[in-house]
Formats: C-alpha cells, structure tokens, sequence
C-alpha cells in the first residue's frame, strides 16, 4: 500500500497555533484517499512556529497527486489555525510542495494544488481547471468593489478591519490602530503637557522647539536649525518627502508675471530670466490643485486657511534649488504681490511657510494617499478577484500587496473618514482632502506613474544640469532593479506575447483595473488588455515599485522633514499677506498652526513615519509562493541587485549632514502597511 509523509509548516505569528481537528485527503488522478487525521497521540500539534510530520498509508494507488484537501474541525472552541506550507513525500520518493499562507478559521476545509506556477493555458485536467475556477468564484464573493465615496478609486467592500477577510487582516489590530498610535507618540514624545492649552498660540519660534526636547533624529534637528534658510527650502523638494513635484520651466505661466527686473538679484551668471530658462537653470513649482479647495471648518473656534501658491525657483552657480519668487495665490494682482528674497525678511519667509504648508496638503493626500495607499489597494482587489494562487503573477506581486487592503480600511475608519483624526489638525480635514483627491484623480496617468517617464515628464532627467537629486537616482536603480526581476520571473511562463494574449487571466486583472478600480477612467491610460511581454513587464514593475519604493519615498520621511512644524504647517490660522512690509514675527506666530494641532501633527507624522513590527523589505520572500528553482535564482539575483544599490547610497551618504535613505532597498518595505 502506497505511504506518503506529510510534513505540515504552522505559521509564527500570534495565534497561528490550533488544538482543533486537523484532517488531510489527498486527491490523485486516479482518485482520492481516505480522510486521514493528523494526530500524534500525547503531542500538541499544530504549534505556533511549528513543523510537524506525519507518515499516512492509503489502501489503493490514486495516481499522480493533483490536490491536497484539508480539513478542521473545533475541539472545543473557535480556534482559527494559519497554515504556511504542507510538503509530501511521495513513494517514489519525490517531495511536493503546496504553499498555502491561509487562515483556516472554524469548521472550514481548503483544497490546495502543488506549488508549480501555471498559466489558466497549462492546465488540462479537468479537476484542475475546476480548482481554478471554484478559487476565483469564492474569492470574488469575499473581495468585492465599493465606492467609499463618489469618484475615488474603489475600495474593498467592508466598513471596518474586522470585517475583513482573515488572510488579509493585520496580525495584531492594535498596531495599526491610529488613534492609539497617535497617543503613543505624544507620550514618547513628550508633548502630552501642551494639550490642555489646545487652542493658544506658541510664543515665539524657540516655543516649538519645547517639544523637541526628547526627539533625537539627524535630519529634524537639522531641518529645525536651518529650516529658514533658502537652500534648506529649494533642497527638499528635491530630496524631502514630496520630490515629485518641482518641474523645469521652460516659459512661465501667464498667470506668474515675474520679471527679470524682480530677481535680478538673485540671478547669478549675468544671463536675464528668459536665458537662464533657456539654460535649464529655472524650475517651478505650482500648486493650482489646492486652488478653491475648501479650508476646515470642523472647529468653529478656530479660523483656517489653503492658498495654492506658484514658487519660481533657480540652480544658482553653486547647483543649489534656491527660491527666488513667490505668488501665494493663482490670480496674479495688487493683492496677490509676487514676494521676493529682496523682500523684507519676514514677508519672504512667511512666503516660504506657506508654499510648504501648501506642498503638505498636495504630500499627505495626493503623493501619498491616492498615488500609493488607494492604487495600490485597487491592485491588490483585483489579484485577489482576478488571479488564482497558482499564477505566477499572483505569486509575484502578493508580497506586495501585504497589509495594504488593511492599512486602507483602518485610515478610513479612524483617519481620513468625517470627524477622523484628519480633522484635528489639517486645513484640508473637513472635506478638503476629499475635494483634492476629486481633483487629482482628473490628473492620474498610467505614464506619471512608470518612474522614468514621471521623471521625464517634469524635465528633470538631466543628472549633469540638475545634480544631487537623489531621490531620482535612487529611485531610477530601484526601478530598473524591479524590473529586471519582473522580466526574469514573466520569461520563464510566458514564451512570446501571443501567451500573453492567451492569459484570459491576466486580461480579466488589467480590465478589473480599469473599468472597476479606476472606475473605466480611460483617460488614466491604463490598459484594459494586455497584448505584449514588455507591456506586462512594464505594468507588473509599476505595481510593485509603487508599492515598494515610491511609498517609502513619500512616507518615511515624514517625520525628519515635517517634524518641525514651521516647515510643514498642517494648517494655516490667519490669510495670506496682501501687501508686502506689514509682516511681523507675531503675525507669523499667530499664522502657524496652535498648541494642540501641533501635538496632533507631530504625533501623526511619527507614527506614520515608523516601520512596522516584523517588517519585510524589498527583495525579502519568506513566504515560498514560487517553488520552481529559475524562480528562486531570478530572486537571487534581485537581491544581489539590491544589495549592490544599498551598498552604493551607504557609501554616498556617508558624512552627509543631509544623508538620502529613502529608496534605499534595505529601507524600502514590500508593500503599503503604515
């Protein structure tokens, strides 16, 4: 009689363990076996972190083993059991892996199919193709679409981290809960005291630095030090938490009528404005998206403010991003000055208060929120709905989309919903964050996110005429990282792009995209077929990569760059200046957000800023979804790659007052989880 060993891998997290039922039957060409249960007599099976083995004999020869059905049953209350793996020797001595990485909760039983990754084209059996087709029927019952709100990106259907499904669930909810996350901050940093004294202003600028008191962080303290100076204003919009938006400029817009004669000045080669754009020495920044967007209203106390300011800024002799104009309003006019580094030094530097203010609200809620968390989530709904476990691009991009659907569901319920934690302390809380993802979704391309072509979209692509941005150099050696692994992994299962035409698949995950996801926004450019090897390549990197490394870029530098509130006011209490020379230190005081909004910022910006626990970062794969050998060594060969980029941005950083670590691949998570 034929005997197979079983070997059973139980998962490590908390409450991975079971001390219910656990049966096995083994499907076979030629039939099944009988419901084997896996007990040792007088031994706790089925430990958190534990492996066990078990050596079955079935009475009859089922043939070549196709599926693996599982089955639990309670022993004596609700005990949900996480199965990482099942490996089975067979007679002939073969071992067969069948990955798993599932919750089996309740009485519940799950049929697995042998690791080997295959297209829906390779299967033949009937059985097989039925496992296939019974996956996604019951997958797509579980993840469903819903509109949290008219005209976003759709999100899963559930009202609340409980109710989703378990695989997708945090392991602890109490680490991503924000509000106790926030608490927890203020208490680690020490700025609790200041919360009764909610509403009142700081008293002056050495104020705000009370509550840095216990903070020991490089780049905050040095932000805090020179956060004044034009050079520390220009640097970060190249390398702080929202590079993506500074822009080379060719002509200037009609509606920001600086002249040469208005900073001359501040011009260093003898050349007049229009030759210094020509010499690709001018950029811009312009916010028009925050233009009308409603200001927070949810505290009757407390007046707010948004402008939508334009900032010229200039490559100066030294190749340092320096300012050199301000408008802090779209409509160019008597009251609406062009402010200048001329200028008294007050009205320039509330100037610059404001435009980084305004670069907060474009960061917070379209960089990172619409352009990482919601995609990125729209992504995973449509693998899970889409792709069975056996595809091996569910395979690939699964790591990547860990915790993602759970982080977003948690932001909803206490973040970003009506009276959420958004409100405390932003100037877009109150609805304005909705009013502005409303707006930026009219802007999402396809191409602005493929980062090269992001890149060369704003004319920044130069590294000769625009120097030490790191954040695009950084960033083009992770793409191409990724996409050298994707190309390697997508060549071993598709053979030419008539395979990929012939993944009906594949097809059906790019159009649940678009036409669910993004709502049949064709004018995104996204792709709702899939006819090439190199579009798919190109389509699998975007996902991962802003997955990956484009939101470690905008996130995890939160609290370096907007620790120090007057860098990255959440809110603004009193108009912008409609005249030049009336600006005193009070009134910039009196401007900047209060006490209490302060605490909730600094709160937010550290617990958004931190890792989580057990973190896993590119290029880690505990989980062996792939269990062919060319996988393995295309994996191999990324984190080699990988490797090689981190060894290269630790040297460059080295003795660097202002080091850049945000792409670098030992610093960049898997996926969207904070």
């Amino acid at each position: 009689m034929p005997s197979y060993t079983i070997t059973v891998t139980t998962g490590s997290q908390w409450f991975a363990g079971t001390d219910d039922y656990i049966y096995i039957t083994l499907v076979g060409s030629k039939g099944c076996s009988e419901k084997n249960l896996l007990d040792k007599p007088f031994y706790n099976d089925f430990e958190r972190g534990a492996i066990d083995s078990y050596d079955i004999t079935i009475s009859e020869d089922i043939g070549e083993i196709q599926l693996i059905k599982i089955e639990k049953y309670k022993y004596w209350y609700k005990d949900n059991w996480y199965c990482r793996h099942i490996t089975l020797k067979t007679p002939s001595g073969d071992y067969l892996e069948f990955p798993c990485y599932r919750w089996i909760n309740n009485d519940k039983e799950i049929i697995l199919r042998e690791g080997t990754a295959k297209l829906v084209t390779q299967d033949v059996t009937q059985i097989l193709k039925q496992h296939r087709r019974k996956e996604l029927e019951e997958r797509q019952k579980q993840y469903r679409w819903k509109e949290w709100y008219p005209g976003f990106l759709l999100s899963i259907d559930a009202h609340s981290h409980s109710d989703l499904p378990l695989d997708i669930q945090f392991d602890s909810e109490k680490g991503v809960d924000f509000v106790m996350n926030y608490t927890k901050a203020m208490e680690n940093l020490f700025v609790n005291s200041f919360m009764h004294m909610f509403q009142s202003s700081w008293s002056d600028f050495a104020d705000f630095e009370r509550i840095f008191v216990r903070i020991s962080n490089t780049i905050s303290e040095y932000v805090m030090q020179h956060w004044q100076e034009d050079f520390m204003f220009g640097y970060q919009f190249l390398n702080g938490c929202n590079p993506v938006l500074i822009k080379k400029c060719k002509k200037l817009p009609e509606n920001f009528p600086v002249t040469h004669d208005m900073v001359e000045c501040s011009l260093e080669r003898n050349l007049t404005l229009q030759e210094e754009m020509e010499h690709d020495n001018i950029f811009i920044i312009d916010f028009y998206l925050l233009d009308g967007i409603s200001a927070n209203k949810t505290d009757p106390c407390t007046i707010q403010y948004i402008t939508a300011p334009l900032c010229l800024l200039y490559k100066n002799i030294e190749n340092k991003i320096v300012p050199i104009a301000i408008q802090l309003n779209q409509i160019p006019g008597p009251e609406n000055p062009i402010f200048l580094p001329s200028d008294a030094k007050y009205d320039w530097l509330l100037a610059k208060i404001w435009v980084r203010s305004s670069d907060f609200h474009i960061h917070q809620t379209v960089s990172h929120l619409l352009r990482t968390h919601l995609l990125t989530e729209v992504f995973a709904i449509a693998m899970y709905r889409q792709l069975p476990a056996v595809h091996p691009i569910f395979k690939l991009i699964i790591p990547h989309v860990r915790f993602t659907i759970a982080i977003n569901t948690k932001a909803r319920e206490e973040l970003i919903c009506e009276c959420g934690l958004f409100d405390k302390a932003n100037a877009t809380g109150g609805g304005g964050h909705v009013e502005l993802v409303l707006r930026a979704m009219k802007e999402f391309t396809y191409e602005s996110l493929c980062f090269p072509e992001s890149i060369k979209m704003r004319g920044m692509e130069d590294k000769e005429k625009i120097p030490y941005y790191f954040y695009r150099d950084d960033g083009i050696k992770v793409w191409e990282a990724i996409l050298a692994f994707v190309e390697d992994v997508i060549d071993i299962y598709y053979e030419s792009d008539e395979t990929v035409c012939e993944d009906s698949e594949i097809q059906a995950f790019v159009k649940d995209v678009l036409v669910f996801g993004l709502q049949d926004n064709e004018a995104s450019g996204f792709p709702k077929t899939m006819k090439t090897k190199e579009k798919l390549v190109e389509y699998i990197t975007l996902v991962i990569f802003t997955a990956s490394g484009q939101h470690a870029a905008v996130n995890f530098g939160q609290f370096d760059w907007c620790s120090w509130i007057p860098n990255a006011p959440p809110t603004m209490r009193c108009p912008p200046p409609k005249t030049k020379g009336e600006v005193t230190i009070q009134y910039i005081i009196e401007s900047l957000p209060d006490r209490g909004r302060s605490c909730w910022h600094l709160g937010a910006v550290w617990a958004l800023s931190q890792f989580q626990d057990s973190e896993l970062f590119l290029g880690m794969y505990p989980d062996e979804h792939f269990v062919e050998k060319p996988v393995k060594k295309a994996m191999a060969k990324f984190k080699k790659n990988l490797d090689d980029i981190t060894s290269f941005i630790l040297d460059r950083n080295k003795n660097k007052k202002l080091p850049y670590y945000y792409l670098s691949p030992d610093k960049i998570p898997n996926s969207v989880a904070v």
